[in-house]
Order: C-alpha cells, then sequence, then structure tokens
C-alpha cells in the first residue's frame, strides 16, 4: 500500500480490529509465555480470531507482532529467531484477510520495546532506531502492507519508529499514543502535542489507543483533530478492567455500551475506528453496523493558517495575526567568556540558567546556539538540547551554521523543531532542506546567497522566492517557512530599517510569517535600546510574526506587548495588564531589596563602631572582636550555599555533578544525617508534589530519584555508622510471574531506596514462591508487586493468597498500569499506588 492508497481509503470510515491478548488468553494462552512464539504454536486460534475481526467488518487487521522486536524476545531468548518469527505470524493474519472476499490490509503491528532512551534510561537513540529497524525490515519483506505504532508512552521513541520506517521502506505509517487520565502521556506529552510532532514527521494516521473507555478520550481526540489533517484512530478499551464471577479479568463495558460511547469519538472527528482491551468481534460487529461504510463527514480540525512549534510537553501555536512572539537568544556563546568557559569544561549550568530565565521573562521559543572554538559543537549542542529540556518545557529553534550539526538535532530533538538557518548558499540550499522535511521541522529562511548580503530589496525577494520554490517541492508549505527580514545596521545603511519593513510587508501580503533579530538594527549607534524598541513597534505594525531577542529587557518586552495592546489584537489587553502587574511586583521587590540593602549596611556599620571599642576584642584591641564577627556569617553563607546547590540538583535532577557536590558538603563541615533529612529528602519530596501537580512527567521524576540515588551512594557509609544497630524496614519488590514489564517497578524500587528502605529487587517475571521465600529470609515488612497487563494482574492474587498459607505477615502493596484501588481491595492486598511519589507515601504509612 502506498500514502495515497491510504489516503483514499480513509475517505471513509476505515475499521480496524480489537483485542489480541484478552481473547488469547480466554482462548487458553497462559500467561507468562512469550505471546508470538505460543502464536506459531497454536496458528489456528489466532487465524480464527481474525477470521472473526474480518467477518465483524475489520479493513484494516493488526499482524500479532506486537512485541515481536529484539530487546523484547530476548527476554525468551528468542531474538535470533525474530525473522521467521515475523514471517509465520504475517502468514497467520494474511490466511484470514484473503478468505474476505474483499481488500483487508496487514498491519505490522510495533510498540514500546522495554528499553528506555537516554537520558531516562541507558539506551541510545541510534540503538532504538536499530532495534525498530529490524523489525520493519522483517514486517516489510514478509509483505505487510502498512505498519502501526501502538500503545506509545514516549513521543521520543515514537519518533525513532517513524524514523525508522522512513529508513527502510515507503509503507504508511499509523501512530496511536496512550493517555493516563490527566490527558498526558506517562512522559509528559499532551494530546496535540503528540498530533502535531508525528504528523510533521510523515505519519499517515495519529490518534490513541488502550488508555480508557470511549468517552473518556473525548478530549484526547479533539485536541488531536483541532491541529491536524491526517486521519485519527480511536481505538479505546472496553471501559476498566474487573474481575466476572470466576474470578477472571475482564472489562466493564458491553458491545452496545462501547458503541453508543464511539459516537461520541466520532463526533469528535475521529474516522479510523477500533477496539483495544477486552473489545472483542462483537464489538466491531456493532461498530461497523453503527457507522457503515459511508464517507467521512468533513470536520472542522485545523485552523488556516496556523503554524505549530512544539517540545515533547508543549506546543506553540501562531499565525499571521495572533500575538507577537520572542525568541529567546541568550544560549549562545558568542560574547560570554563564562557560558564559553563552562562549555569548555563541559559544563551546563549557565545553559540551564539561561533558559529558566528566559522562560519566566516570557519567551515562547528558545533558540539554542553552541558555535564556538575549542569544543565539539555537534556533541555540545545534543547535550544542550538534553540539558535545555530537562528544565524547560519551551519548543526550541536549533541554530548552527553547519549541517551535520543540525542534522544529528533534528534526529535527536523529541519534538517539533525551528532551524535557525536555511539559505541559497549552495550547501543549505541542496543538503539542509531536504534534512528539515524529513525529519518535520519548521525553518527561518535567511536571505543571503554565495554572494553574501542582497544588494538591493528585489534582490531579497528573489532570494526569498527561490528558496520557497525549492522548500515547496519538496513537499514544505508555508506554514513552515518563517522569512528573516534580514536587518542590517541603520548606522550603515539610513534605509535599512525601512528596507526590512518592506520585506515583512512583502511577506505578509504572501501570509509568510517573519522574524528578524532587533540588534543589528542599532549597532553603532548611542542608547541603542530605544533604537531597536521604535523599530520592534514599527515592524509589528507592519506585520513582524516574532523577534529574535532578550526576554529580560524591559523596555522591549514592553513594546511588544503595548503594540499588540494598540493592534486589539485577541485577549492583547488581558495580556498588557498582567504583564503590567508582573512589571509593578518587580518594582516593588526593587525597592524593598534597596531599604533591606541600605538597612544591612547602617546594621554593619554600627557593628564595626562597636567592635572597635577596646572592650570589644579579648586583648582590649578591635581586631580579634571584628574577626569573629566576619568569620561566622561567612560559614554560614557556605553551608547554605552546599545546601542549596544539593537541592536544586535533585530538583532538576543534575545525575553527572551532585556525587562531587555531596563531597564537598561533607567537607564543608555538613553532618550525613542532616542533608540527608534537611536537604535532600526534602527536595526528593517537593519533586513528588511536582509530579502530583502535573508539573513533572516521569523524565524529571527518574532524573530526580537518581540524582538523589548518586548522592545517598556518597553518604551511605556515613549514614550506617551513624544509625548502625538500627533496623531499615525491608521491602521485597518484584514484577509478578509472567510479566516481563519493569521500569515502574524500577523507579519506585529506587524512590523507595532513596527514602531510607532495604529494598530487595527481585527483578521481573518472578514466581510467588520466590518472592514470599524472599520475603521471610529477609524479614520484609511490605512486599511490593508490580503487573503491567490484564493477563498478569491474578497473579498478585494468587502472591497474596500463598503469603497467607506461609503465615508471612509483611504488607502487600500493589500497583501498575492496569490495577486499580478496586481491584486492591478486591484481591486483598494492603495497599495500592498509582505512581512512584505515591508509592513511597503508602510504603511509609504502612510502616508505622
Amino acid at each position: 500500500m502506498t500514502k495515497k492508497e491510504f489516503e483514499a481509503i480513509a475517505k471513509s470510515y476505515i475499521y480496524l480490529d480489537g483485542a489480541t491478548g484478552s481473547n488469547l488468553v480466554r482462548a487458553g494462552m497462559p500467561s507468562g509465555v512469550c505471546p508470538e512464539q505460543w502464536i506459531l504454536e497454536h496458528p489456528d486460534v489466532m487465524c480464527n480470531l481474525q477470521r472473526q475481526y474480518v467477518a465483524a467488518g475489520t479493513d484494516i487487521l493488526y499482524v500479532p507482532t506486537f512485541t515481536a522486536n529484539r530487546i523484547k524476545l530476548a527476554d525468551y531468548g528468542l531474538a535470533d529467531r525474530l525473522e521467521p518469527m515475523i514471517k509465520g505470524l504475517v502468514s497467520i493474519s494474511r490466511q484470514a484477510a484473503l478468505e474476505a472476499g474483499r481488500p483487508v490490509y496487514l498491519a505490522g503491528d510495533l510498540t514500546m520495546t522495554g528499553g528506555q532512551l537516554s537520558p531516562v534510561g541507558e539506551m541510545e537513540l541510534e540503538e532504538l532506531i536499530d532495534v525498530y529497524k529490524e523489525q520493519i525490515t522483517a514486517l516489510r519483506d514478509a509483505g505487510v502492507d502498512l505498519l502501526v505504532v501502538e500503545t506509545m508512552m514516549s513521543l521520543a521513541e515514537a519518533r525513532a519508529a517513524l524514523i525508522a520506517a522512513k529508513e527502510v521502506c515507503d509503507l504508511p505509517v499509523m501512530v496511536t499514543m496512550t493517555f493516563e487520565a490527566n490527558g498526558r502521556t506517562l512522559y509528559g506529552t499532551d494530546a496535540k502535542t503528540a498530533a502535531i510532532v508525528l504528523e510533521s514527521l510523515g505519519a499517515a494516521a495519529i490518534g490513541a489507543n488502550c488508555s480508557t473507555g470511549p468517552a473518556h478520550m473525548e478530549q484526547v481526540i479533539a485536541d488531536m483533530v483541532s491541529c491536524v489533517e491526517v486521519p485519527v484512530i480511536a481505538k479505546p478499551n472496553a471501559g476498566l478492567p474487573v474481575l466476572d464471577k470466576d474470578r477472571r479479568t475482564c472489562y466493564d463495558m458491553d458491545a452496545d455500551t462501547f458503541v453508543e460511547e464511539m459516537k461520541i469519538l466520532a463526533a469528535a472527528g475521529a474516522s479510523v475506528l477500533g477496539g483495544c482491551c477486552g473489545t472483542t468481534p462483537e464489538y466491531i460487529e456493532k461498530l461497523h453496523a453503527c457507522f457503515g461504510t459511508g464517507s467521512v463527514p468533513e470536520r472542522t480540525g485545523k485552523s488556516k493558517g496556523m503554524r505549530y512549534l512544539a517540545s515533547e510537553r508543549r506546543t506553540v501555536a501562531f499565525g499571521l495575526d495572533g500575538n507577537f512572539l520572542i525568541v529567546g537568544e541568550r544560549i549562545n556563546p558568542t560574547g560570554k567568556k563564562l557560558l564559553q568557559a563552562q562549555l569548555r569544561e563541559g559544563v551546563f549550568d549557565k545553559v540551564t540558567e539561561y533558559a529558566e530565565e528566559q522562560e519566566r521573562s516570557g519567551a515562547q521559543i528558545l533558540d539554542v546556539n553552541m558555535g564556538m572554538s575549542g569544543i565539539d559543537e555537534k556533541e555540545t549542542m545534543l547535550r544542550a538540547l538534553e540539558e535545555v529540556g530537562g528544565v524547560c518545557h519551551l519548543p526550541l529553534s536549533i541554530d548552527s551554521s553547519h549541517v551535520d550539526v543540525l542534522e544529528a538535532a533534528l534526529r535527536h530533538y523529541p519534538g517539533r523543531a525551528l532551524v535557525n538557518s536555511v539559505s541559497l548558499e549552495a550547501e543549505k540550499f541542496e543538503k539542509l532542506l531536504p534534512i528539515v522535511k524529513k525529519y518535520g521541522a519548521m525553518f527561518i529562511l535567511l536571505p543571503l546567497s554565495d554572494e553574501g548580503l542582497p544588494k538591493s530589496l528585489e534582490e531579497k525577494i528573489h532570494i526569498i522566492e527561490t528558496v520557497l520554490e525549492r522548500a515547496y517541492s519538496l513537499g514544505f508549505k508555508k506554514e513552515d517557512v518563517i522569512v528573516d527580514g534580514l536587518v542590517s545596521t541603520v548606522g550603515a545603511n539610513r534605509k535599512a530599517a525601512l528596507e526590512t519593513l518592506e520585506t515583512i510587508r512583502y511577506c505578509k501580503e504572501r501570509g509568510l510569517a517573519t522574524i528578524c533579530g532587533l540588534s543589528n538594527i542599532s549597532f553603532g549607534m548611542p542608547e541603542r535600546g530605544y533604537v531597536n524598541a521604535a523599530f520592534l513597534t514599527m515592524a509589528v505594525r507592519e506585520g513582524l510574526t516574532m523577534a529574535i531577542a532578550n526576554p529580560s529587557q524591559e523596555l522591549l518586552v514592553s513594546c511588544v506587548f503595548a503594540s499588540d495592546l494598540l493592534l486589539a489584537k485577541e485577549e492583547a489587553d488581558i495580556r498588557y495588564i498582567e504583564y503590567a502587574g508582573t512589571l509593578a511586583e518587580k518594582r516593588e521587590k526593587a525597592v524593598s531589596k534597596r531599604d533591606t540593602c541600605q538597612n544591612a549596611v547602617h546594621q554593619i556599620s554600627d557593628c564595626r563602631d562597636i567592635a572597635s571599642l577596646p572592650e570589644a576584642g579579648k586583648d582590649g584591641g578591635g581586631k580579634p572582636g571584628r574577626e569573629k564577627a566576619e568569620d561566622k556569617p561567612s560559614v554560614t553563607k557556605a553551608e547554605n550555599a552546599c545546601r542549596r546547590t544539593l537541592y536544586n540538583s535533585v530538583l532538576k535532577g543534575n545525575r553527572a555533578g551532585i556525587a562531587q557536590q555531596t563531597k564537598d558538603a561533607i567537607r564543608q563541615g555538613e553532618e550525613a544525617q542532616a542533608l540527608l533529612h534537611e536537604v535532600l529528602l526534602p527536595a526528593i519530596n517537593e519533586v513528588g508534589e511536582l509530579f502530583d501537580k502535573g508539573r513533572y512527567f516521569l523524565p524529571q521524576l527518574i532524573a530526580s530519584a537518581e540524582a538523589m540515588k548518586n548522592a545517598i551512594e556518597i553518604l551511605e557509609p556515613l549514614l550506617l555508622k551513624a544509625t548502625e544497630g538500627d533496623d531499615m524496614p525491608v521491602v521485597v519488590i518484584a514484577t509478578v510471574e509472567g510479566d516481563i514489564h519493569d521500569i515502574g517497578k524500577n523507579l519506585v524500587a529506587l524512590m523507595l531506596k532513596n527514602y531510607g528502605f532495604k529494598v530487595i529487587d527481585l527483578g521481573k517475571d518472578v514466581p510467588k514462591e520466590e518472592i514470599i521465600r524472599a520475603a521471610r529470609e529477609n524479614g520484609a515488612k511490605i512486599i511490593a508487586l508490580s503487573a503491567l497487563m490484564t493477563t498478569t494482574m491474578q497473579r498478585m492474587r494468587e502472591v497474596i493468597a500463598y503469603a497467607k498459607e506461609e503465615h508471612v505477615d509483611a504488607k502487600i502493596m500493589i500497583g501498575g498500569a492496569v490495577i486499580t484501588q478496586e481491584y486492591a481491595d478486591e484481591i486483598g492486598a494492603d495497599g495500592y499506588s498509582a505512581d512512584a511519589a505515591e508509592a513511597v507515601r503508602l510504603a511509609r504509612r504502612l510502616v508505622q
């Protein structure tokens, strides 16, 4: 199938299949086996299920290759069997499809690999892409019609799968993410951001699967439909998992209710429909009967002329008549000696500081430039993107003169970036434009050529049109381009501002967004801030979309808000009033700080007068007393600085530097117990609170937990001396038998260790006998159990029953994606936690 053929069939409703795993379990597949291997050993079971889906109206069958990748198969010792297994699985699905008597397409099925991408995990991007390439190559060679990447929690991993597909084949790729109750993936990506990034990267259809029942998926689908043009997929569960009368896992929504709720998703704009966990051929049959085979109603989706840039967790949307945007310029080593020195040492403190400062000051996009001598610019750029992404959610403009640096950055960046920039210079014109297109980015069109700056407005326009013509031929739209007005200095050319304003007008009339750097206009002039501000207001009036500037420059930013207000832009009045309020607050703080400083100066002066009296010193002179008064504050300052540094390192997940900072704190006289209880634990508590509030997500939680672990490893010998003889509560933790997922379990284990529990981690796929034996041998106070699949959650009940048989009285807490409080109550668990932060609070309650 080609992408054009997919677009053709998508004019009508497309029906996917329903659940595979839960239906195979009902047909006899035991937990703990490799699903793909079991299917190959029982081909009739799978073929019969897929025949039923085809008879129900399924147009696209998912080939059961969900976990048929090198990493997952290695858990069963089957990694070397990948190709023949995939060939056999495709053959089973093809047999069911060929019996349909109508076109039924086969989608090769991929999902998360079980490894975690750096910096959250140990896997590098290229290794992950290679894993997907192996699976996709085998699927292509086996003859699938298209690919589906489903149940994705990580946008970065979904991107890796799409990139792998692009580099292996031309098949259409559908991608569906899975979302938590808060409307974000486990890694913190919202539905709009996921849709924008995936569509820009070339996905043929995007959507959501698993997650919830249909009605609870409505906002996710509506958000996706609002910002993309490709078909949107809805493949929800049949409600929530419950236990039937035979104590087997099932779902609480029948087929009729499921279809009624699917009407909500179709009304929201979904046109590729199917079912996930708990659904059967009956659900698909009734879905097909409800919506039929007619054309999809025209949807009111993406607003005309809207542009989108995105990080992994935030989207910035803008049009030609919207509020003015500031691209923060400060992450650039040019003219910044301290930043240059840090980058040469591999230190990124200033980079993250500039990122946070500019976000606080109102920048909507951050420009990142690592161009300087004495460093590997490519490696430094990749590290900078990682560091900035850890502290700031703004979309990034990737700024470099080198095509290889830009390509590496675009390949790694887990969002939709802005490339700064593409010009008519031969290398960028020929090489860079296809790269930008491949990775779905936007770009700044800089009207330069190999001859240098254009000598006239006419030449500038010629360059713009030439680059646009090539961009359009590669598939770009005008919404993907932002033209640089190319500001020169008014000191050398008195018409410089007028020429730039004319360029902005020209672009606005042709529906093109514009950008410019402001500082050039005033170069060599006195009181440059006034010139910059005046020029900016004129440019905004002519239609300038955004500027690269320092968002902490009050005059400049004030002019932006005032210009938007006077031009009657939407909600500009509210934005101006709010901004004015922040200025007033800032000035009040400045006055208060000045008064405090003045009072302190007077107090110090008074103290020095007293210290100079003869009786102030022990020997009758003033000097010893004065030294004593001055020494004490300096020690306090050093202590406070140490503690603040450690606290912030946990808060920001500074895994690399925290060990040395902890050693420094001990060297300066800090007590290990005090650092643990007064610095590290309060810091990780705040991380947990930020996670609960939805301001931090899984990557930040893991980074902070690992940073704290690194600090505790330094403190541990000292802590053990201090607590010698004290028994720490023991927790035995495991993923239950048959379940090979351990991301969540590993994080819970790490967090519990950080809070002082002695954790015995038994790993994944652990039999109940081994869990209870470890609990007895180690005197465990708590047994913590994890399960990710409905097919393995029943093992938790078995562990609890076995613990009672063996008279093990440890408290048992459970968690995992499919687990609920109701299930915990039903099987007699002592507690349930939805995430790692909550698991710590639960464990502390259980041992009180």
